[in-house]
């Protein structure tokens, strides 16, 4: 009797050992399932269940859990563990934050990868930390330009026309360039194309064809070689939640988030790609933007969305210094 009891009391004590360490983390995000940042944290989900360390995630998609633009504090609350988010939507309360969707800062998706891993954003991680926030993946999507009538590549094109840009400092941008400005959200440029209240957009190589703007558009920019629009979406987490993990969890995630890191690079070059073919397929004309085109867009960002941007962050040149070091 006393060796049952004595064995059911280790059983006992082994069960609420491995309860205590089992987890499961709630992951949210805006996009479609079908969206490659939804496959990013599928990668990770499923490594994580394969590793079989007591860890699950569920993942919640199109903001069924929190809705787009308020996904940074909960994470950082803890309310949330982890997020496929766009920093930027976070450069409200952290400004710093907003150079990761500047014009000219990135050129092309290698140049990307090699930012990520730079004294820049270790800085910028630096600052998540603050606010108990960790990035597991680092990933950027590129856009790029669209005209109704001709193409738009180098600064001189968008002088007089009405435009469409996703994000602010690239608004700013094209004014100092002589566009027109017209804000409206992403489901709404098709009909202001079609009925001429816009003449070009600036977006994401996604937004161009789920639109259809290629209906719209007689010459496409594609993000190749050299791209302006480049916005950071990474794979967030709680850090606290993170550190709260054991070993093998912890093992698990980063082994996770190493080859979802891997899957997010080349997945937005062919993004990239199948948009280009998708226009090209619609008889729509393609224009490569050219390394002089790019230097030329750049040197009026230092005019305006960089001047702009030093203007209202304490340590803004610091950080534009170091992420224009990055080559």
């Amino acid at each position: 009797m006393n060796f049952r009891a004595t064995a059911a009391a280790v059983i006992a004590v082994a069960l609420t050992a491995g309860a205590a360490d089992a987890a499961e983390l709630r992951l949210s995000h805006q996009w479609a399932t079908s969206d490659v940042r939804h496959k990013v944290a599928e990668i990770v989900a499923n490594h994580v269940a394969e590793a079989n360390v007591d860890l699950s995630i569920q993942i919640f998609p199109t903001g069924s859990l929190f809705k787009a633009q308020e996904q940074y504090n909960p994470l950082s609350r803890g309310q949330l563990d982890m997020t496929v988010y766009p920093l930027s939507y976070a450069g409200g309360q952290r400004p710093e934050y907003n150079l990761t969707l500047m014009p000219g800062l990135v050129k092309n998706h290698d140049h990307a990868a090699r930012l990520n891993e730079s004294a820049f954003m270790q800085k910028i991680e630096e600052i998540m930390a603050q606010d108990d926030v960790m990035v597991l993946v680092h990933g950027y999507l590129a856009g790029g330009f669209a005209g109704k009538d001709k193409c738009v590549s180098a600064p001189a094109d968008v002088k007089g026309l009405q435009m469409r840009s996703a994000g602010k400092a690239f608004e700013e941008m094209l004014a100092g360039a002589g566009a027109s400005i017209a804000s409206m959200a992403s489901s709404e440029i098709y009909n202001a194309m079609q009925t001429g209240v816009l003449d070009a957009v600036n977006t994401s190589s996604s937004s161009f064809v789920s639109f259809r703007l290629y209906e719209q558009s007689k010459c496409f920019t594609p993000a190749g070689d050299y791209a302006l629009w480049f916005m950071y979406q990474p794979l967030l987490m709680n850090k606290s939640t993170f550190d709260g993990l054991t070993d093998a969890q912890k093992s698990a995630l980063v082994k996770g988030a190493k080859k979802a890191e891997a899957f997010y690079l080349d997945e937005a070059k062919k993004e990239d790609a199948a948009a280009a073919k998708v226009f090209a397929d619609a008889g729509v004309e393609i224009h490569q933007m050219t390394e002089a085109e790019f230097n030329a867009w750049r040197e009026l960002a230092k005019e305006t969305s960089y001047k702009s941007f030093v203007s209202k962050v304490a340590n803004g040149q610091e950080l534009l210094d170091l992420a224009l070091s990055v080559e």
